[in-house]
């Protein structure tokens, strides 16, 4: 019988000096990087494993020829466009790194003058299938070519002046009352799935970056009080009620933890592991992979649109800044709803004229006594 092909090679579980099994990641000619000591099949564990055979040593400057690619990524890295934590929040930083040691793979020692607009087109029409990122690759490259004219390494920023790929204008997937109730069929209330389904479903909120801080030190008078993190600006100072589905889910679940949602070994989830690990959930419904954790947040918009409220009641909720993006998260708010509470207001509206009407003509039938003819 054929030996199983080992999904993670390279990784390797041992004992440390207190006798509890770790894993780790190990490569010839490279420092072993830790893994979740949870080991294959644990929150995290292939996230973490996918960026240690991804990532290279950390770039130094001074260790760079001047002028590549690596020289430049790693003096862009110790700026202050890099570091300061009002220009760029967390999360934001852990997806540009991405980016950016993805490229450094493959043109770290390349010349940075070297770099054509026309070399910028071609790389992006090799991710045309995927023009998020694409689109993403683009700013970031925007980005570090500008710091290289700040840092006179170039003279022109090559990257200006190309356009984004165009992408799907619907954006994620708003998950329809069907496949939310496919989901709480199979994930009951007690469960860590149900608890992060309701915590984005009835908050409006961002998983990765809001809903994963999350706890009971934000709940106050059957509130939760928070603010978001994603924007440059800080996010929008927020305080929403806790729904009746939201409040079965936190009262189900251990309060031992300073989050409410923590991974199977007690520790914080990372923004990438949250996603990976709540698409598990979402394959462990039955549901298709265009059910995401973002889908949730406009599944709630679509929900408040549908039962009539306004774009600036959605957005005291959802904590969106302009109309126009609350009009592209309600866009699929169901027609026939939306029409049938439009034709019900015009009734109404009717109904009332009329009745004001007929109290004219009631009131037109009275004599006027000033009116009246004395004979």
């Amino acid at each position: 019988m054929p030996r199983a092909r080992n999904p993670y090679p390279g990784a390797s579980p041992y004992q440390d000096r207190h006798g509890k099994v770790r894993w780790r990641y190990r490569a010839k000619g490279r420092k072993a990087v830790p893994l979740p000591s949870g080991g294959p099949g644990s929150d995290g564990f292939r996230v973490s494993y996918e960026a240690a055979v991804a990532s290279r040593p950390p770039v130094a400057e001074s260790r760079s020829a001047a002028g590549t690619f690596d020289a430049l990524i790693a003096a862009f890295y110790g700026s202050a466009a890099w570091t300061n934590p009002h220009k760029i929040v967390d999360s934001t930083r852990a997806t540009y790194r991405g980016i950016l040691e993805r490229f450094r793979a493959e043109h770290g020692s390349k010349r940075v003058a070297h770099l054509r607009t026309k070399d910028i087109r071609r790389f992006m029409d090799q991710k045309a299938e995927t023009p998020a990122a694409a689109n993403n690759m683009l700013r970031m490259l925007r980005t570090l070519m500008a710091f290289a004219v700040e840092r006179e390494v170039v003279d022109t920023n090559p990257a200006l002046g190309i356009k984004p790929l165009r992408m799907n204008p619907e954006g994620f997937h708003t998950w329809t009352d069907a496949e939310l109730d496919q989901f709480r069929s199979v994930h009951p209330i007690g469960s860590r799935a149900r608890l992060a389904f309701a915590l984005m479903l009835s908050l409006g909120q961002r998983g990765r970056s809001d809903v994963t801080r999350l706890g009971r030190q934000h709940v106050r008078d059957g509130r939760i009080i928070f603010k978001q993190r994603k924007t440059q600006r800080g996010g929008s100072e927020l305080s929403i009620a806790i729904d009746d589905e939201l409040a079965d889910a936190i009262a189900a679940m251990p309060a031992t933890n300073l989050t409410f949602l923590v991974t199977r070994d007690g520790a914080a989830f990372t923004p990438a592991g949250f996603g990976n690990w709540f698409g598990d959930m979402v394959r462990a419904a039955g549901l298709p992979k265009r059910c995401v954790a973002h889908g949730l947040r406009k599944a709630a918009a679509r929900q408040l649109a549908e039962t009539g409220a306004t774009e600036r009641e959605i957005m005291a909720v959802t904590g969106h800044r302009t109309s126009k993006e609350v009009s592209r998260y309600t866009r699929a708010a169901s027609q026939p709803l939306l029409a049938d509470a439009a034709q019900a207001k015009r009734a109404r509206a009717k109904r009332e004229q009329t009745l004001a009407n007929q109290g004219d003509e009631f009131a037109n039938t009275i004599p006027n006594p000033l009116k009246t003819k004395v004979n």
